[in-house]
């Protein structure tokens, strides 16, 4: 599957925006204020955002509960259907730009548009190129029992398992070595 540049940083953006979401009652918020959600646009290089407040907080935290459905959808269907309902509440205007030193690419979001729609059209969009292309499953949460991280597996033969942001899948290897050990000793 051919990813772009834009396509690319849309999944990283998607991707670090549903792993904000606590984990638990008791972890805190990744996107706690507008101060964080501040350094998450400019991390992300996300482009035509003006001066943010608490109530593009809100509107941002909405969309990234709407994108951790999208990765939690148990087929294809479901994924299409909660992606087109993103999508069409952002006001998507797909229009072609060449800005900060990026070749032409296209933008899915209106002119003018707040933060939580600029999010949910390009990321939106980001998503449904992978359920077009028969992908959805590349949309996966860690499988380490103590990590429900979001990932989009880009390996050849869709074999990733686990997130790589907490080494999980060395975490786990490790523990199950271990246990032969102590089993095989025992």
């Amino acid at each position: 599957m051919l990813i772009t540049h834009d396509t690319r940083c849309a999944l990283d953006t998607v991707v670090d925006l549903v792993n904000t979401v606590p984990e638990d009652d008791a972890a805190p918020d990744g996107l706690p204020d507008v101060a964080t959600l501040h350094d998450f646009v400019r991390k992300h290089e996300i482009s035509d955002v003006g001066v943010l407040s608490e109530f593009d907080l809100s509107a941002v935290r909405k969309v990234r509960g709407r994108f951790a459905g999208i990765f939690a959808a148990p087929d294809a269907r479901a994924a299409a259907g909660m992606i087109n309902e993103l999508v069409a509440a952002a006001g998507t205007t797909p229009r072609l730009t060449d800005h900060d030193g990026y070749d032409w690419h296209v933008h899915y979001f209106a002119p003018g548009a707040s933060v939580a729609d600029h999010l949910a059209a390009d990321c939106g969009m980001a998503l449904a190129f992978f359920v077009v292309a028969g992908e959805q499953e590349r949309l996966r949460r860690c499988e380490a029992p103590d990590c429900r991280r979001a990932f989009v597996d880009l390996s050849r033969n869709r074999s990733r398992r686990y997130c790589d942001s907490r080494t999980c899948g060395n975490r786990l290897h490790v523990a199950a070595y271990r246990a032969r050990r102590k089993e095989a000793t025992g």
